[in-house]
């Protein structure tokens, strides 16, 4: 107890001064780091290839530390190689210099057209930078700097890392970086100078010379002679005496049915603009040795026409204006407006009528009068009348589209109104033949569109020009109110709409061309019906049921048939033509009707005797072979109704109101019922034309499948075929059975149609006037994408760039996924227009590269060749070699476009000097344009770079040999020396 009473002045407080410093903390990451990636310890890699820099790939790998609180990245970049072989060089390995070092030496790939800045002006193929890690931060301080510097080489020092290691100081858009690079006994440091205004002794060679030398600080005389690489580049701008090929459209030249040579319906295709703004050349001297050549204040032997090696490079135009892709981005933005036709136009086109021929003395009746309920979408004639008198009155100065444009574009969709009316009602166009392109014709299955020959496809051409060219979205809104009122009066006149298959409607294609489709199928059979009621019984054998594809409608086999010659006239008119009255619709007989006329049972086992009582009705022809099962008499095949043609948003419907139904035992029944309408009718017309069959028979011909026929052994020993229904067939209450007892025997021609084609008519016509032209876009938006697709495709077969073609593989690719989707995102059509456009532009250069070097005039073939292949290598690469350098083809073409925009130049100063006073043109004399008016086929280089090497020891006589490096690099803007100096640590 006396101890814990003590005081506890024993207590004292211990001060660890091992623990780590936020600078430690910092060393020890970047050590860590390295290791992670393992680049600790010596690696060899194989010698660098010429050209690798550009042609290998290249990757970098990144990670985050922090100084404290201020947070920098760590990023290694490095070309990929093979791991070089191992066996004989363990023992150099130990003694070699960093691979770093050697690569400082290296030729085989100095001035990369494309690689990082680092990469061009040391050589180096793996290095790790450390800069700040937000954009914003930047390390402005020398204290700082030197700080950094001395961690590097600390972290360095203890992993035995041969990597280079920079840090990036200053302001990023500087590009400043100071580094080191450690070895076995030897050091590297790299570093930088750059300056916004240039000191004139450093604008040429012997200045960087004197700079070179008094940096290494070699104590041997004479010093070991430097090595020299030099690259001037010269900069083409003005290329005016080669005007650029593409014309605008002319937009006044339409009427005729030409826009400055632009048909309707094809797209335009080209760059408003030259898509190529810069003519880069650069002129190289790739070894040189000091004093073999003058370079200073007063003359030079650097004459770019003799410079051993030329490299050609091109800069694009930022987004050249392109007219396929401006078609179909200003349609695209159509689908994003929200107003009606209506709304558009300013006016409805079916209503005020009555407001312009009211007089004032009406004007109490109508207060008395009923209000009339307003069904003007629902009259027929009265409304196309009315219509077309209206727009003919708002016609004119206020109509959106001229009469001579409109007529252009109507006579181009329908090419079979000659007239103000088609000649005739026969006259359509049979597209059911494909283009001529097999490959292309298929696009719109993947595209959901339309074949490239059809009236929708056209109109959607027909409406992009429109869009673009004549009053945009208003003109639109009035060639799609045209076009319904054209849809409405073919209808109405029976003349089949030109430029669609025949048939049901296709359901690969775009909505809208199934609704079409849809109108012509009802066309059809309406003209058939209305046909077949002029006709007379006795002269109507030819008159074949129009939609009865597959059924040999016109070859009724009349000399099978053995009945009265009136029953001859009604097997050979259609059903339709039945129709005695102007019924739309057709009724089914009443059971009791039924019973009268005919006295038959509705059963499956009706008696045969009374069955047979009835007249047959409704025979096709004779089936084959096959013979009634209970009376031997032959079967025949009857005239059967079409099932209903269906576009997909009904089948969408008929589905969600089967679905709807549920699972219960009466909604499954119902559903059959619904299902099994078409397989009713014809089980109708079946008994009408076989009377006395069974069930047995109906199957026989309709599902032969599902009649069992085996060999059996009856009592005599005689082997006989005796048959069955399938099991399918014989569950009880299966769709078929109950189907088979509830039919009646009706022929087709009095049955209840399975399609009405008046209410379907009018459906489709309601939704044709219903459309919005954002709606009418988002249709005919897959056409327009699958016709700039074949426009590009088209153009590109002219020119044969492989680039192109894989882009277009990657355009059909993607459009066939985003456009299969009913409402597909306006990001993802973006993306598709922006790759037709690049695709545009990518083939516009080609063009105009083509233009300016004249491959077309061309009179030897092998030039022609060359040339054509030097222009595809310019679109393809970063650079390209010209052969020959300024004495080749290529080269000698340059040199003209140099020479030619010279003296374009030196004309435009003449003329400028002459307002000089003598005073200002010795002022503006520079050396360096003293200089050049010795070279007048070039103007002043755009940029100098020149590469310093050479191999003496440092920093005493005896050290070590080791590399060192100077890059430099001058332009109008900056100036910049990059210096890598090695250094002997072992011996100094």
């Amino acid at each position: 107890m006396a101890a814990d009473s003590e005081p506890e002045s024993e207590v004292f407080e211990i001060t660890d001064f091992t623990t780590a410093s936020e600078w430690e903390r910092f060393i020890s990451k970047v050590e860590e780091v390295l290791n992670d990636w393992k680049l600790i310890g010596h690696s060899l890699g194989k010698p660098l290839e010429k050209g690798i820099f550009t042609s290998g790939t290249w990757e970098e790998r990144s990670d985050e530390i922090s100084f404290a609180d201020f947070r920098f990245s760590v990023t290694h970049h490095y070309l990929v190689q093979e791991s070089p072989d191992k066996e004989g060089k363990d023992e150099e390995s130990e003694d070699a210099i960093p691979q770093s070092m050697q690569d400082l030496l290296c030729m085989n790939n100095d001035f990369p057209p494309r690689a990082h800045c680092l990469v061009r002006w040391y050589g180096l193929r793996e290095f790790v930078v450390i800069a700040p890690a937000a954009h914003s931060d930047a390390v402005l301080s020398e204290s700082k700097c030197n700080l950094l510097l001395s961690s590097i080489s600390i972290a360095l020092g203890n992993t035995g890392c041969q990597v280079p290691l920079f840090v990036q100081i200053h302001h990023k858009w500087r590009r400043m970086y100071m580094g080191e690079c450690q070895g076995p006994g030897v050091r590297t440091d790299f570093e930088m100078v750059h300056l916004r205004k240039v000191p004139s002794q450093y604008t040429h060679l012997s200045g960087l010379l004197d700079i070179f030398k008094s940096k290494i600080g070699c104590p041997l005389t004479p010093l070991p002679p430097v090595s020299i690489a030099i690259r001037f580049t010269y900069v083409l701008q003005d290329w005016q005496q080669y005007f650029w090929p593409q014309q605008p459209p002319d937009i006044d030249a339409l009427v005729g049915g030409e826009v400055g040579g632009l048909e309707f319906g094809k797209l335009p295709f080209g760059a408003c603009e030259d898509p190529i703004s810069e003519l880069h050349l650069a002129t190289t001297w790739p070894h040189l040795t000091e004093g073999i050549i003058v370079d200073n204040d007063v003359y030079s032997d650097l004459d770019p026409v003799q410079a051993p090696h030329w490299s050609v490079r091109v800069r694009k135009a930022d987004n050249p204006q392109c007219l396929l892709g401006d078609f179909v981005t200003e349609f695209l933005k159509i689908c994003r407006r929200k107003e009606s036709t209506d709304e558009i136009l300013g006016r409805s086109t079916f209503e005020e009528e009555g407001r312009e021929v009211a007089d004032i003395t009406h004007a109490l009746s109508k207060l008395t009068e009923p209000a009339p309920v307003p069904i003007h979408k629902l009259s027929v004639s009265n409304m196309v009348h009315t219509a077309k008198k209206k727009i003919r009155k708002h016609r004119g100065e206020e109509s959106p589209l001229n009469n001579d444009v409109l007529n252009t574009i109507l006579l181009f969709l329908f090419p079979d109104a000659v007239s103000e009316k088609p000649l005739d009602g026969t006259t359509s166009i049979d597209s059911s033949n494909p283009a001529s392109e097999p490959g292309d014709y298929t696009l719109y299955n993947q595209f959901k569109s339309a074949p490239s020959d059809s009236l929708t496809y056209k109109l959607a051409l027909c409406l992009c020009m429109i869009n673009f060219y004549h009053g945009g979205l208003k003109g639109v809104a009035h060639l799609w109110q045209e076009f319904v009122l054209e849809m409405r009066f073919r209808w109405e006149n029976n003349f089949l709409i030109p430029g669609l298959a025949s048939g049901p409607p296709d359901l690969r294609c775009c909505l809208l061309h199934q609704k079409l489709q849809m109108l012509n199928c009802c066309i059809e059979r309406k003209k058939a019906r209305d046909e077949g009621k002029k006709t007379s019984p006795s002269d109507s054998t030819t008159g074949a049921y129009p939609g009865d594809a597959g059924k040999a409608g016109g070859q009724l086999g009349l000399d099978h048939l053995r009945d009265t010659e009136k029953e001859k006239g009604e097997v050979g008119k259609s059903w339709d033509s039945w129709s005695d009255s102007e019924e739309e619709f057709f009724e089914c007989l009443s059971d009791t009707e039924d019973l009268k006329g005919n006295g038959q049972e509705s059963g499956k086992k009706g008696g045969p005797k009374e069955m047979a009582n009835f007249k047959p009705e409704g025979r096709l022809h004779q089936h084959g072979k096959l013979t009634l099962l209970h009376n031997g008499e032959p079967l025949y095949i009857p005239v059967t109704q079409e099932p209903a043609p269906m576009t997909e948003d009904l089948l969408e419907e008929q589905s969600e109101v089967l679905a709807k139904l549920g699972t219960s035992a009466e909604g499954a029944h119902l559903r059959a019922r619904m299902q099994s309408a078409c397989l009713l009718s014809d089980m109708e017309s079946f008994k009408a034309a076989n009377p006395g069959c069974f069930l047995e028979d109906f199957v026989r011909w309709y599902s032969p499948r599902d009649y069992i026929e085996e060999e059996v052994t009856d009592e005599k020993g005689n082997v006989v075929l005796k048959g069955e229904l399938s099991a399918r067939m014989k569950i009880p209450s299966n769709m078929w059975v109950e189907a088979w007892e509830t039919a009646k025997p009706v022929p087709a021609r009095r049955q209840r149609r399975l399609f009405d084609d008046t209410r379907e008519a009018e459906k489709v016509l309601h939704y044709l006037a219903m459309q919005k032209p954002a709606d009418l876009a988002r249709h005919l938006l897959p056409c327009v994408i699958h016709a700039a697709v074949l426009k590009v495709k088209e153009e590109e077969s002219l020119e044969n760039i492989p680039s192109v073609k894989k882009i277009i593989k990657q355009i059909i690719a993607h459009s066939s996924k985003v456009l299969h989707f009913p409402n597909p995102e306006d990001k993802k059509l973006e993306e598709i227009i922006l790759q037709i456009t690049t695709v545009e532009a990518i083939i516009a250069r080609a063009r105009s590269l083509k233009a300016k070097f004249g491959t077309e005039k061309c009179e030897l073939e092998e030039e022609k060749e060359g040339l054509e292949r030097f222009v595809s290598c310019l679109l393809e690469q970063p650079e390209v070699s010209v052969t020959g350098a300024g004495r080749g083809h290529a080269g000698r073409i340059i040199h003209k476009l140099f020479v030619n925009a010279q003296r374009l130049t030196e004309s435009s100063d003449e003329a400028a000097a002459v307002a000089l006073p003598e005073e200002e043109l010795k002022k503006s004399g520079c050396p360096e344009e003293r200089r050049q008016t010795l070279v007048s086929d070039f103007p002043p280089p755009a940029g100098r770079e020149l590469i310093l090497r050479a191999t003496v020891p440092r920093p005493a006589p005896y050290s070590k040999a080791l590399p060192q490096r100077m890059y430099s690099v001058l332009t109008k803007e900056d100036f910049r020396l990059a210096g890598a100096f090695s250094s002997d640590t072992s011996f100094f």
